[in-house]
Formats: C-alpha cells, sequence, structure tokens
C-alpha cells in the first residue's frame, strides 16, 4: 500500500506542479484553488499516507486499508476535477457544489478510515510488545 500511496502522490506532484508552470507561465492564477488541492490532498496527504503504511502499518493490505485508499483517491480525484471545472469557468457553483461537496466528505470518510487503520496498528503493535 505504501508504494500504491507514494505513486499517486507523486503523479498528483507532476499533475500540480505542471498546473503552477502554466499559471505562472500565462500570467493567469485562476486555478490558484485548484493546484493548491491538487498538491495538498494529491500529493501531500497521499505521500503521508504512504509513509505511515510504511512506518506503522507494515504496509498492512486488508479490506479496510485497499477501500481506504480507493475511497481517498476517488474523493481526491473527484475533488479536483471539480474545481478545475469551477475555476477554469466551464460549470456554475450552484451546478459543482453539491458534487464538491461529496467529494470533500469522502476525502474525510478516507481519513478517519486511515485513522482507524492507525489505531488498529498501534494496538496490533501494544499487543505484540507485551508479549515479548
Amino acid at each position: 500500500m505504501d508504494r500504491r500511496f507514494v505513486l499517486t502522490g507523486l503523479m498528483y506532484a507532476i499533475v500540480g506542479l505542471a498546473l503552477g508552470i502554466y499559471m505562472a507561465a500565462s500570467k493567469d492564477h485562476g486555478h490558484l484553488v485548484t493546484h493548491t488541492h491538487i498538491l495538498l490532498i494529491g500529493f501531500v496527504v497521499s505521500f503521508i499516507y504512504g509513509v505511515c503504511h510504511k512506518l506503522w502499518l507494515n504496509n498492512l493490505i486488508s479490506k479496510l486499508s485497499v477501500a481506504q485508499f480507493y475511497i481517498h483517491q476517488v474523493g481526491t480525484l473527484g475533488a479536483v476535477i471539480g474545481l478545475f471545472l469551477y475555476y477554469g469557468n466551464f460549470v456554475s457553483l450552484q451546478t459543482i457544489d453539491p458534487f464538491l461537496a461529496l467529494f470533500s466528505i469522502t476525502i474525510f470518510i478516507g481519513m478517519i478510515l486511515m485513522t482507524v487503520l492507525f489505531i488498529q496498528s498501534s494496538k496490533t503493535i501494544s499487543k505484540d510488545a507485551q508479549v515479548k
């Protein structure tokens, strides 16, 4: 799971940086919010999840960890596309707002699931330490 998160995070970083370069070159910073979300939710959060999997979750692959991965990715991709459409003036806020709300909640659920995985992992580690 760590490699999946890091790889998707790096892919988001490429997209976010490309958008930033485009904004700088065109002197049109209309997608600043989109750029920020791509880098923070897509790159930074995905990368941190990858580090959590590597260091604390022992690369646990379970139904919950796989579900958490896909929930985070769907939420992030949906939010980024929605923000791109809105800030690119392709759709109105009234049209995209319900979708942005849904994807924001999806990202939030992904964070809750990562917290659950982290807590479960720490309980397992504590039990293992007591046995030794």
